[in-house]
């Protein structure tokens, strides 16, 4: 397959997982503009054996290595103060919206299993290709993104309460 071929097929996808990485369009472009560049001086090495996990992968790490910069530090977000009353219109959108607030302020390897497992609806094993780390890794961090989302959104845990 073609580099051209490559990012034809598969473009919109990496695109939508950068999107769901970064939390924000125009860097979800940028960044996967980035790492289209970057793979194109090795494509010949990186087309011979599951170029879709490399890539990924490529983007998970310049997602987290954009994060670690000081001066990406600040994002501009829309604050809400009222919540929405039952019956609203716009109060699904304003749930989803909270829980994208919730999954951006995960740790950048917690967000990322979520996005690749529940988005990209991946295996796990696949999931540790990309991010580099155990299976077991992978579900660690998944439990611990899905605990903590559920305990800000109080949602009472499955296991049985201790006296």
């Amino acid at each position: 397959m073609t580099f051209e071929e490559y990012v034809g097929s598969r473009g919109p996808a990496l695109l939508r997982l950068a999107r769901l990485l970064t939390g924000d369009a125009h860097r979800a472009e940028d960044l996967t503009q980035d790492v289209l560049a970057r793979a194109y001086v090795h494509w010949r090495k990186i087309a011979r054996d599951r170029p879709d996990v490399y890539v990924r992968r490529m983007l998970v790490n310049a997602n987290t290595s954009w994060w670690r910069r000081r001066s990406s530090r600040e994002l501009a977000v829309d604050t809400f103060a009222d919540r929405p009353q039952r019956g609203d219109l716009g109060g699904e959108a304003a749930d989803r919206d909270e829980m994208w607030r919730l999954i951006r302020a995960l740790p950048d390897r917690q967000r990322a299993v979520l996005v690749l497992r529940y988005y990209e609806d991946l295996d796990d094993a696949t999931i540790a290709q990309i991010l580099d780390c155990s299976p077991v890794t992978v579900r660690t961090h998944a439990m611990r993104a899905l605990a903590h989302l559920r305990e800000r959104c109080g949602v009472p845990t499955t296991k049985g309460s201790r006296p």
